[in-house]
């Protein structure tokens, strides 16, 4: 019942204009900075990690602002999953689209794509036109987890895994004119991980992006999503394909996309998502920051 309620919800949510879904946003954001003690504290640990020349009064902004995103790209998931094809591509607006379609002609595409906040309607729009590949999260129950694919499979195109599936399923799928939609920072433990600089900060990277360009000859096109729903608008932003991209160390690519990833975020800091314990895994012998 839980279920059906929220999905309910999120499609009486997604007639109202985006304008109006921000201010809703704006108002239950400002809430959640206040109720969720925990992700609050986490946000504001990493926004002093990786910004300690701020002073408290700029993190507890980014912080707030931060929040009010978050919750404004809850409330328009609905925009995404049920608005039809024209409403979606009146408000989604692809920026440097040549890059992408220029790598398509060539073979296989990755879409390094930072977790901005937009992710999952930009991709949706993406997908209307775009053979795309993209990772979820099974959830324990498979009747939601069925359903969630559908939703973001709606045009019937391309192909989502679970992380679980692993690479050589990603392989098999990655062919010429497709794209991977690849969100490359999030910490997934100390399996596979190696410590590259982010902001300053030794943070567990997956080296996945580098093996995964080398194995199916795929260029990286950096994506970039920035919500802007106050203004009716989600930009999506499309860059040339990096060149000498994999390299011959994985640490230096890592750091390579680590570096784009910090250039985007002092772009648009609040719509990043800083409520993730991004620095939970630590080398050997280092405390998480996250610990009391």
């Amino acid at each position: 019942m839980t279920l059906r309620l929220s999905l309910a919800l999120l499609w009486l949510l997604h007639w109202l204009p985006l304008p109006a879904l921000a201010a809703l946003g704006d108002l239950l954001g400002s809430l959640a900075y206040h109720l969720a003690t925990e992700r609050r504290r986490v946000t504001l640990i990493n926004l002093e990690l990786c910004f300690p020349q701020w002073s408290a009064s700029q993190r507890v902004a980014v912080a707030r602002a931060h929040f009010q995103a978050f919750m404004t790209s809850i409330l328009a998931q609905g925009v995404g999953w049920y608005a039809p094809l024209a409403h979606l591509r009146a408000i989604v607006h692809f920026e440097g689209l040549e890059h992408l379609q220029g790598a398509l002609s060539q073979g296989p595409v990755i879409l390094m794509t930072p977790h901005f906040f937009g992710i999952d309607t930009a991709g949706i729009c993406l997908s209307a036109d775009v053979d795309m590949i993209s990772f979820h999260t099974r959830h324990k129950d498979l009747r939601i987890d069925d359903m969630i694919q559908r939703l973001r499979r709606r045009w019937n195109r391309g192909v989502i895994f679970a992380r679980q599936d692993g690479i050589r399923a990603v392989l098999r799928a990655l062919k010429p004119g497709w794209a991977l939609y690849y969100l490359p920072d999030q910490d997934y433990g100390s399996r596979d991980s190696i410590f590259v600089d982010f902001f300053g900060v030794k943070t567990a990277t997956i080296p996945a992006m580098s093996r995964l360009a080398r194995l199916a000859q795929a260029q990286v096109v950096p994506c970039v999503i920035h919500q802007d729903f106050h203004q009716n608008r989600c930009r999506v932003c499309f860059y040339p394909p990096w060149q000498n991209f994999p390299g011959d160390d994985e640490a230096i690519d890592a750091r390579r996309t680590n570096q784009f990833i910090e250039a985007c975020i002092l772009e648009q800091p609040a719509n990043y998502l800083w409520s993730h314990k991004r620095f939970k895994t630590r080398p050997e012998g280092v405390p998480s920051p996250y610990e009391r």
